[in-house]
């Protein structure tokens, strides 16, 4: 065995445990000389049936993968160094030496190594993080679309979009998780498996039963896919209250609930077509492993496995299962997560340094939780905060964290310089705020600039002040601009090959569309481009791109309709315009995230472009911004649920059909609670009953104003005041070159192949405000420990139990957050229950919660232009 493989592999039994003295361990060595660093990681494998495959394999044959492997992993982040360097060594021998030394291939130790990482490529996963979570095998013949998946499926997701549409308005929100119904599917499902009736009945031919016998994996991840996909708060929640109420845009036909129902088909089914469309981008090939999928995935297998493997972990030797470990640390969770949400919330705000002096202007600046930067080295207490910029704790790699943290730190130090030097008259408002501000330093007022109609009013514009923006608002957009020109570039630089392989299946499939679908009989390199988990899934009949595309053209059908019929002012071929942007951006975007784990968010280009098309038009815009941002948004969660099935190896027609019902669910009960939503009293204003305070619609609203009404033309053509933002686009194409004459100049510096020019700027982005370091620095910690330490150390330890406590820890919160709000936050005259005491008011003093300005303007005045001068442009 190669002293470069960790001896770690021993598998436990049973067995061997009540008949010797000495239990196997995974993660104990066998002998101390044949302890190395683990370069290929491998980790709870058999690994006699490894050896003996690698003994079989040609030389040749282990030539050919080696060199595959290395072409499609040099420039991955995920892939070790250690191996690569290694397939470099071998890969560099002469020819003639390979051959000699095959003669003597049991004392060729790099060659043995090779022929294993060649069969861990072809039987398995080139990644740890795959290897630990999902089986290299399949049983075809367990069901998974059955009576039991549709009744609970079903039932989950009308409660998930009945739950999260309803209180989607409401500040503080509430929702249920899709881990919540994953939680609950289990139970149920045994229950069901326990009582429901076994005899068999025949339809069309085909046997069926409403209990095919134990609630298996594949059942329950299906149930957990429909939820994925009706859990959320979509667009509508937002859109027909902007159109709807009459302190906004006062449109009548908003509350027409055929309208609603078409744009909301429009919306969601856009993203499932273009998700099916691009499968063979982000879904198929093995380097696309969607990092934050691990913690459903481990939390499904904790239920399901039957193996428990002894591991070697801190404080000796580990023997709790999977899911008792996860119930255990679900409790703790559960118990803990009162004192930060409920009774001591000033340990989820941790800004004690402002505590120190709370009016401290300059301490709240640099340090303050809500309204600073965060610089602070321990904000939070509480596991919930790092996911607000949308990661999730234990699931994303390290390389993707730690280059999104020296974008948050780059971030905040060119804030911090704009805010001093009040470049842009930012020193007279708030650091960190992402409100639009008048040259009075208040809030921006839309109403004063438009006529009754809602329309531009270019007098009224002139009496009452331009827009204005803080300095992270500033920092955030440019950094905006940089990520999506450095998106561009990185994608046809580093994986082109990936999307030349997904291009080269795709054309295959519409030179036939209506063949049988063998999906993807492909050569060797396809093959290993694909993994083991796309092989097994050959059994199963494929879904063809024409289905999707129909669900494509029928949902693009329904918001053209919608906009159509009714006096929207709007082009129906608004739809076809905002369908055109994601169509282009959906792969590369889909490729960085299926490899990060983190989305490139395309809000502000899709309002940037819609603007621009069509500027002096909020209705416009509204609808372009959503097929263009929210159809490629969904489209991708999509993707990631396609990953989830296809990790599970549940039927691709099974999860098609399940996933368009489990949407057709959230679209009737989205459309339909939005007139009674609308109906709460003083729904939309700060005084409205219940919390219906509206936040998403009014930063809607104030968003169609600003980017379709103004138009970006008044804020960065030629000439005008933020014209400099522009230059985070060629920022953006110049870091990502630097970047690559870097690699090319050295190329073995593995701290500059972990280094990823658009996850330094998704850092940025994602940091942009409200969010500040505070809300980051925890994940830092949280994942430098786990990925850095723990892994590196107990690596059987950390395969067995990381992504578990990823998922355990945030169903604990969902779950206390539920109980939390409804049992102790009953709402009463629209007044909540809490606890009066210094650890819960300490969080608004002084600058705390809302910013203060450095500069102070003399009464009366404003800065910028003159009001009446004119020069409002």
């Amino acid at each position: 065995m190669s002293k470069h493989l960790d001896a770690e592999v021993v598998p436990y039994n049973e067995k061997d445990e009540k008949n010797t003295a000495t239990t196997a361990v995974v993660g104990a060595p066998i002998a101390e000389d044949d302890v190395a660093k683990n370069d290929l990681e491998l980790v709870s494998a058999n690994l006699e049936e490894i050896e003996a495959k690698a003994n079989a394999m040609s030389n040749e044959q282990c030539h050919n993968i080696i060199a595959k492997l290395y072409k499609i992993h040099q420039h991955d982040q995920n892939f070790p160094r250690t191996a690569l360097d290694r397939m470099e060594e071998f890969l560099g021998r002469p020819q003639h030496e390979t051959e000699e030394l095959a003669k003597a291939y049991s004392h060729d130790e790099l060659l043995k190594e090779m022929k294993i990482e060649a069969v861990l490529a072809t039987e398995n996963s080139p990644y740890l993080e795959v290897r630990a979570n999902v089986d290299p095998t399949d049983d075809p013949t367990l069901p998974s679309l059955t009576f039991r998946v549709l009744i609970l499926g079903s039932l989950l997701a009308g409660l998930g979009s009945f739950v999260d549409t309803l209180f989607a308005n409401r500040l503080p929100t509430v929702f249920i998780s899709a881990n919540v119904a994953q939680l609950i599917a289990y139970p149920c499902g045994r229950f069901m498996e326990r009582f429901l009736p076994t005899r068999k009945y025949k339809t069309f031919g085909k046997e069926w039963s409403f209990n095919p016998g134990r609630f298996n994996a594949k059942e329950h991840m299906l149930i957990a896919i429909m939820a994925n996909v009706s859990f959320s708060s979509g667009y509508t929640n937002s859109i027909i209250p902007t159109q709807a109420m009459p302190f906004f845009f006062n449109m009548e036909f908003a509350r027409s609930f055929l309208y609603q129902f078409l744009n909301t088909v429009g919306f969601t089914f856009v993203g499932y077509g273009l998700a099916g469309l691009t499968r063979r981008f982000l879904v198929y090939p093995s380097v696309a492993i969607w990092p934050s999928a691990f913690a459903q995935i481990a939390l499904n297998r904790s239920f399901h496995t039957e193996k428990n493997e002894p591991v070697k972990g801190p404080f000796g030797i580990w023997r709790i299962s999977r899911e008792k470990f996860f119930l255990v640390t679900f409790t703790m969770m559960f118990v803990y997560f009162w004192f930060p949400g409920y009774i001591f919330q000033a340990l989820s705000y941790f800004s004690w340094m402002t505590w120190i002096a709370p009016t401290n202007v300059n301490l709240a600046a640099i340090t303050s939780f809500a309204g600073g930067m965060g610089l602070n080295p321990w904000p939070t207490w509480d596991w919930n905060v790092p996911n607000a910029n949308g990661t999730i704790p234990l699931t994303l790699p390290t390389f993707t964290i730690i280059n999104q943290f020296i974008g948050v730190l780059l971030a905040a130090f060119v804030t911090i310089a704009l805010w001093y030097s009040n470049a842009w008259n930012t020193g007279y408002l708030p650091i960190n705020t992402n409100k639009t501000w008048s040259n009075a330093a208040t809030r921006y007022n839309v109403s004063k600039i438009l006529d009754s109609k809602s329309n531009f009013d270019n007098a009224k514009y002139q009496q009452y002040s331009e827009p204005w923006m803080g300095a992270a608002y500033i920092v955030c957009f440019m950094i905006y601009f940089a990520m999506y020109a450095a998106t561009l570039l990185y994608v046809i630089l580093y994986h082109r090959h990936d999307i030349a392989m997904g291009w080269k299946s795709l054309k295959k499939t519409f030179k036939n569309p209506f063949r049988k679908h063998d999906h993807h009989a492909e050569d060797d390199e396809n093959d290993l481009f694909e993994d083991v988990h796309m092989r097994l899934m050959r059994v199963y009949p494929e879904v063809p791109e024409w289905q999707y595309l129909i669900v494509l053209l029928i949902a693009m059908a329904c918001g053209m309709i919608g906009l159509g019929i009714y006096p929207t002012g709007v082009t129906p071929a608004t739809v076809l315009f905002g369908v055109l942007m994601p169509l282009v951006v959906m792969v590369p975007c889909g490729l960085v995230q299926a490899i990060t784990g983190m989305p490139i968010p395309l809000n502000v280009l899709a309002e940037f472009i819609g603007g621009a098309i069509k500027p002096g038009s909020a209705n416009s815009l509204i609808y372009f911004k959503t097929y263009g941002y929210i159809a490629a948004y969904q489209g991708l969660s999509f993707s990631s649920d396609l990953k989830l099935a296809h990790y599970l190896k549940i039927p691709p027609r099974h999860t098609f059909a399940m996933q368009l019902w489990a949407t057709t669910i959230y679209c009737f009960i989205c459309a339909g609670l939005q007139n009674y939503i609308l109906a709460f009293k003083d729904v939309c204003t700060p005084d409205a009953k219940f919390g219906m305070s509206c936040p998403g619609a009014n930063t809607f609203f104030t968003s169609a104003v600003f980017w379709g009404t103004l138009g970006p033309a008044r804020l960065f053509g030629s000439g005008k005041r933020y014209t400099l933002m522009l230059l985070g686009f060629p920022v953006g194409f110049a870091v990502v070159g630097v970047y690559w004459a870097l690699r090319k100049a050295f190329p073995k510096k593995e701290w500059i192949r972990q280094l990823h020019p658009v996850m330094i700027f998704n850092g940025g982005a994602y940091w942009g405000p409200p969010l500040n370091m505070s809300y980051f620095i925890g994940n830092v910690y949280i994942t430098v420990f786990s990925f850095q330490f723990i892994r590196k150390r107990y690596t059987a330890f950390w395969a067995k139990y990381n992504y578990v406590l990823a998922a355990s820890f945030p169903a604990g919160i969902a779950i206390a957050a539920l109980v939390i709000f409804f049992g102790t936050a009953i709402p009463k005259d629209g007044q909540y229950a809490t606890i009066n005491w210094w650890g819960n008011e300490v969080l608004g003093v002084g600058c705390e919660g809302r910013g203060c300005p450095r500069l102070k303007l003399p009464e009366g005045e404003v800065f910028g232009a003159p009001v009446g001068s004119g020069l409002f442009t």
